[in-house]
């Protein structure tokens, strides 16, 4: 009685069955591996440090000689969730698309076997991750000199800078697939230092629309500070924070889909 030799060759998929290839799946890591190595290079990883950097040499000059102890919620708050840390989730946030732009390389990423929507995902999970170590891991330092490590301020203010990192970063991924990189980092930058660091902070109206005011009502939650003049409430700030997060990714998603067919950004 003979027995039939089995087959190494793996069975062509069936009509139920689906290929998998390698370049498939929500968060790719071939994108994100690939995003994290060209947005972090000596001189950039310099320039994304330099906001944290003189959040934390500010606070504790002003540990070592100010008089009042009103200052970390007003400099550590107001100041670092309007500018501080939106400041840092542009430089990323350009960075992490708008090199590819640039160069044109994006036309090679986008002609690969993968969703416009993992490219857009992966882009913007290293954007947030890098957000984090450089702004709101310097937040947190800046309250520890400040408050303490494990004062209600300073794990208020680290949770809320989380919450800005996920935010911005989606926005300014977003304005990076809509206009040119260089025009991304100017309207970035006038959002930031126009909308966020003056309007939103003398227009009480405005901070309905502020996503430095979305992340403060969520450090407020936690800090329960009163002099952070968080001026919305946490459940405004979380919903309004996903809306604008969702909506800004989905815009970043259909921009890149367009992209693949037209071949340039205006």
């Amino acid at each position: 009685m003979s027995s039939q030799p089995v087959s190494a060759t793996p069975a062509a998929p069936g009509p139920r069955q689906k290929a998998v290839h390698p370049m498939s799946g929500l968060f790719n890591g071939v994108v994100i591996r690939l995003t994290l190595r060209g947005s972090v290079s000596r001189k950039r990883a310099l320039l994304f440090a330099i906001p944290g950097l003189i959040l934390i040499v500010v606070s504790a000059l002003l540990k070592a000689n100010a008089t009042g102890s009103s200052w970390p919620p007003v400099f550590l708050g107001q100041f670092g969730f309007s500018v501080i840390i939106p400041l840092t989730a542009l430089l990323v946030g350009s960075s992490v698309l708008g090199a590819e732009i640039e160069d044109g390389s994006i036309v090679h990423l986008l002609a690969t076997p993968v969703s416009r929507l993992s490219v857009v995902l992966g882009k913007y999970v290293v954007a947030v991750g890098l957000t984090v170590l450089f702004a709101a891991v310097p937040e947190y330092l800046a309250g520890a000199i400040a408050k303490g490590p494990a004062n209600k301020l300073t794990i208020g203010l680290f949770v809320g800078a989380l919450a800005g990192a996920v935010m911005y970063n989606a926005l300014f991924v977003m304005l990076t697939a809509l206009v040119s990189p260089g025009r991304a980092l100017a309207f970035g930058l006038v959002y930031v230092l126009l909308w966020e660091g003056l309007l939103a902070n003398l227009v009480a109206g405005v901070r309905l629309l502020s996503i430095g005011h979305y992340a403060l009502a969520i450090a407020n939650s936690i800090a329960h500070n009163s002099t952070l003049n968080a001026s919305l409430n946490v459940g405004t700030g979380i919903g309004m924070g996903i809306v604008v997060t969702a909506a800004a990714l989905a815009i970043a998603v259909n921009r890149l889909s367009a992209f693949s067919i037209k071949g340039d950004i205006a």
